[in-house]
């Protein structure tokens, strides 16, 4: 390494251990950070509690102007945000809840360049009056960072469709920059399989992007699937398992916020102290639950996948899936929010028995969730017989009912371009009406439930990692202390 490149690093350690207090980076920490301060596109998959905001917090305040951090979610956000606030840092926060005057505030931090880091999700990026703000060419950009890269994949074509217009941005910023702008693009996620990690690089439009790749393996995160044979069996499942735990910090997930709710209910009048969690109660809701949790005074909450990503509770000691996510990224994700302490932590999915007879409810979830899917499919390839072959996204959506998402699911099946983020073009060859293929990335996570072999051996060769998979299994999920099969309601 040339002496004035030593020196400069010294400078970014000396900038970690003033505004974090750590002497020095995690690995692959230090090269990622390199990476986008040389101002290069990248694709980082770092597990759960692996430092990822570090990794683009810490380039984006080294350097002059802004880094746009797309985020899904209002409380990861906020939370991220106040972090950077508490150490006096210049970051701002844009979305639909905050008061007007606080919008006017960051708009004009915006304008005059006070910021360095902007967190925002991608309809806020999108929307008129910030564009027409990040677009003046007096507004510095050195940098788009996609947190949280996953749910392009898992939301882009179901109900946020904003997320695929994301790769056509950084091309629109710069030509409305002065010559030879540079901005770099890079997506941060904890899960990404090689399937995903491919559709995000095309998507985005990665140029030439460096590969980060960290497996998700956790060798004190005991893995358990359990079947229960009624929908009272089943209750009694997780009651039995929260009450030989009361003293644990833990999390319960269902998938739908009138399940959060039901299922809270039912545990509150079993003498349990608990809340509900979902993206449908209020900003202030939210963050009481959040701050009771991570302060001890609720044990464990009862949660949809709206809960967890960003919020760090190292003792965190069980997740319990009431009912078994759609996507193993999902899987990955939510139990690895148990034992980020490094100290043995559980992680238990609850299934019906194989035939489902007795309990109907997951087949009937899947196939209700696969049929919603099968039906956008269709009126999607309804809408591409009616909308012009080019246009703009808001008056299509204007005129159409989920006219939107037709076009991202026109996008997706590669009959779709972008000319910019708000206009679009069909393609000519595009013909005949979209066709509804089967997830196979849900089908992912059935396989997973339903192998007889080793749990952490199949989600690491899922994720990419079959080299780095134990050979003769982890020795601590349940097919490995049992060594039978574990049987399935599919």
């Amino acid at each position: 390494m040339e002496k004035e490149e030593t020196v400069a690093w010294e400078a970014v350690r000396a900038a970690l251990k003033k505004i974090w207090g750590y002497e020095d980076f995690r690995a692959p920490q230090g090269e990622i950070i390199r990476s986008l301060l040389q101002k290069r596109d990248a694709l980082i998959v770092l597990p759960t509690g692996g430092g990822k905001s570090i990794c683009f917090q810490l380039p984006a305040l080294l350097q002059k102007g802004l880094t746009l951090v797309v985020s899904p979610l209002i409380a990861l956000m906020e939370n991220q945000v106040q972090e950077l606030r508490d150490r006096n840092l210049p970051a701002g926060l844009l979305h639909a809840e905050i008061p007007s005057n606080q919008r006017k505030k960051i708009l004009q931090d915006i304008k005059n360049n006070r910021l360095r880091l902007l967190y925002l999700s991608p309809e806020t990026l999108l929307s008129q009056k910030v564009w027409a703000i990040i677009t003046q060419p007096q507004v510095e950009i050195n940098g788009i960072i996609l947190d949280e890269a996953h749910c392009l994949v898992q939301w882009g074509e179901t109900f946020r469709a904003a997320y695929r217009r994301l790769g056509a941005v950084r091309l629109a910023l710069l030509q409305s920059k002065p010559p030879g702008t540079k901005i770099a693009l890079a997506a941060f996620t904890a899960t990404a399989d090689t399937e995903t990690q491919q559709i995000i690089k095309n998507v985005l439009q990665l140029q030439c992007p460096e590969i980060f790749l960290n497996n998700p393996y956790r060798p004190n995160l005991y893995l358990n699937v359990k079947i229960t044979c009624t929908p009272a069996g089943r209750k009694r499942q997780l009651l039995k398992f929260i009450k030989a735990r009361e003293n644990q910090a833990g999390l319960v997930y269902a998938r739908t916020r009138h399940d959060s709710e039901n299922l809270a209910e039912w545990l509150r009048q079993n003498s349990l102290a608990t809340a509900a969690y979902h993206a449908g109660l209020s900003a202030a809701c939210r963050r009481e639950i959040e701050t009771n949790w991570l302060s001890g005074k609720l044990k464990f909450v009862v949660c949809t996948s709206a809960f967890g990503m960003g919020i760090n509770k190292p003792d965190a000691r069980w997740v319990l899936h009431f009912q078994a996510p759609a996507l193993l990224s999902e899987y990955i994700q939510e139990v690895g929010r148990a034992g980020r302490d490094g100290k043995p932590a559980e992680a238990l999915t609850l299934i019906s028995e194989p035939t489902g007879l007795l309990n109907p409810e997951d087949k009937q979830r899947l196939r209700f969730f696969e049929e919603k899917l099968r039906s956008l499919y269709r009126r999607a390839g309804e809408l591409a017989k009616k909308i012009p072959p080019s246009g703009e996204v808001e008056a299509i959506a204007r005129q159409y009912k989920d006219g939107a998402l037709a076009l991202s699911l026109l996008h997706s099946a590669g009959k779709l371009t972008w000319r910019d983020p708000f206009h679009y073009q069909i393609k000519k060859s595009a013909v005949g009406t979209l066709s509804f293929q089967p997830n196979k990335l849900s089908q992912d996570m059935i396989n997973y439930l339903k192998t007889r072999r080793c749990r952490w051996q199949f989600l690491l060769e899922a994720f990419g990692f079959a080299k780095e998979a134990p050979a003769k299994g982890c020795g601590h999920c349940d097919n490995c202390k049992r060594g039978i099969s574990v049987k399935f309601y599919i």
